[in-house]
């Protein structure tokens, strides 16, 4: 018990610490990420994982090399607040077109950069069309939401990192005229598009340029000009795996619900195997999606199986003890939750309430789903020749479920003692044989007679009974 409490300790102690500062004459660090495909949410595992890799190595600088139409407004949001976690210096160089969400987190950045025949803007939130591919919204308080909705994500971020918040509304509202020095740059009814050239092009006393803090043939030549010459770069790829965690996390309560149904099957009937294979498949997929997600490091399984470990021991070698399965209980509960909890290098190692929130949601499903399915088991399963198979060849070798069956009915009656408490389930003593039983509701605590009255499956039902 010692050396497990020590190993936790250990482990909390690796997650919490700090990143070693670098050496004063280390170089300096660029982490490149790309954004070539929609805003879609496999992209979000990709930047996160970016930005973490960049904050555990103290970069000086992290690059959006973009190049996106556009896409999703909630995964825009999760990128935006993503960024937001850097805290060196950000840039964005649009090296072909950032359009819509493209824009919307260029200016997360704290400055834009474009190729010569770059472009950007063209923010309007659209919606998904009836057969594929995209329509404006419609006029009306729906089209206004959605406009004000926008505005609130983009305007603080933009006006933190020194946007013209007059232009980013034209790029994003229809209705906005945007005219500055007396030239008209943006006529109503028509959305901001500018080319790099135009984005570059200064305006006001003193001169500032309109978005776009310069224009470069290349990323490599930006570099170069702003003193990042003999810098280590660092290219984030897409390892092709984002998608496939965009899939597991989407499914992460239902992958929780077959784990916990697993491990029940397994608890009531010792032995049969396939439910705890696939409990064992289902929660290793759930951690794996936070892995891919960027979420949390590997060492939450390790977690996870300690804790499995002292339940099964609390169930199957120590029954009584409680301690154990307590302590068990608590490290499954606690991986699970942060399996899926966004923490960054540097910050504090407990997560706020928001970091949690959606892990204890889909948690809180998960148990009162497998809660509600456990229960029909309980009664259902049982009666399924499957089960009974299953079994009954687990039970004893080769014997026949009607041995079996007429094995129970000649203890029914019998008398024995508790072995550990019973809430209502856990083991009892009758002659030589240690057995699984279960009351009909009520608590008998340890050390108390007790008699067979029926069974439900391969557990015996047992009532209390007063000492002779």
């Amino acid at each position: 018990m010692r050396k497990c409490f020590a190993l936790i300790a250990g482990l909390l102690g690796v997650m919490g610490a700090q990143t070693a500062l670098p050496a004063a004459d280390a170089p300096q660090r660029v982490f490149i990420i790309p954004i070539r495909e929609d805003i879609e949410p496999p992209l979000v595992y990709l930047v996160r994982r970016g930005v973490k890799e960049a904050m555990a190595a103290h970069a000086d600088l992290l690059v959006l090399d973009m190049n996106t139409d556009g896409g999703r407004l909630d995964v825009t949001e999760e990128i935006v607040e993503i960024l937001g976690n850097f805290k060196g210096k950000t840039l964005t160089y649009v090296n072909k077109r950032a359009f819509s969400a493209g824009s919307f987190i260029s200016v997360a950045t704290q400055h834009i950069y474009m190729a010569p025949a770059a472009v950007i803007g063209a923010a309007a939130p659209v919606m998904l069309a009836p057969g594929g591919g995209i329509q404006d919204i419609p006029t009306g308080d729906v089209h206004a939401k959605e406009i004000s909705a926008v505005k609130a994500l983009v305007r603080s971020t933009a006006e933190t990192n020194g946007y013209d918040w007059d232009v980013i509304e034209a790029m994003i509202d229809k209705d906005k005229e945007l005219e500055i020095d007396g030239h008209v740059l943006n006529k109503k009814g028509d959305l901001l598009t500018l080319t790099s050239t135009e984005a570059a092009k200064e305006y006001g006393d003193p001169p500032k340029p309109l978005l776009s803090s310069g224009t470069f043939d290349s990323l490599d030549a930006l570099l170069d000009k702003l003193g990042y010459a003999n810098a280590t770069r660092t290219t984030v790829e897409s390892t092709g795996a984002e998608k496939f965690g965009a899939l597991i996390n989407a499914i992460s309560p239902v992958l929780l619900i077959i784990g916990i149904i697993g491990l029940y099957i397994e608890i009531k009937s010792p032995g049969v195997v396939l439910p705890a294979v696939v409990a064992v498949i289902a929660f290793l997929l759930y951690f794996l999606g936070g892995y891919v997600a960027g979420l949390s490091g590997m060492e939450w399984v390790i977690v996870f199986v300690i804790g499995l470990g002292l339940v099964i021991s609390e169930f199957f070698v120590h029954p009584g003890t409680i301690l154990p399965g307590l302590i068990g209980a608590a490290l499954i509960f606690v991986s699970l939750i942060m399996a899926m909890v966004d923490m960054y290098p540097g910050t504090p190692m407990l997560p706020t309430l928001p970091q949690v929130e959606l892990p204890l949601k889909n948690l809180g499903i998960a148990l009162a789903a497998s809660l509600l399915i456990a229960l029909a088991l309980a009664r259902i399963l049982p009666q399924t020749p499957v089960y009974r198979t299953l079994v009954s060849r687990t039970a004893s070798g080769d014997v026949s479920m009607l041995q079996q069956q007429k094995q129970q009915a000649t203890r029914i009656g019998q008398l024995g003692t508790t072995i550990s408490n019973l809430r209502p389930g856990g083991k009892a003593r009758f002659g030589d044989d240690i057995l699984d039983v279960i009351t009909q509701g009520e608590m008998i605590s340890k050390d108390q007679p007790v008699r067979i009255i029926a069974y439900s499956g391969t557990d015996a039902i047992v009532e209390p009974q007063k000492p002779a």
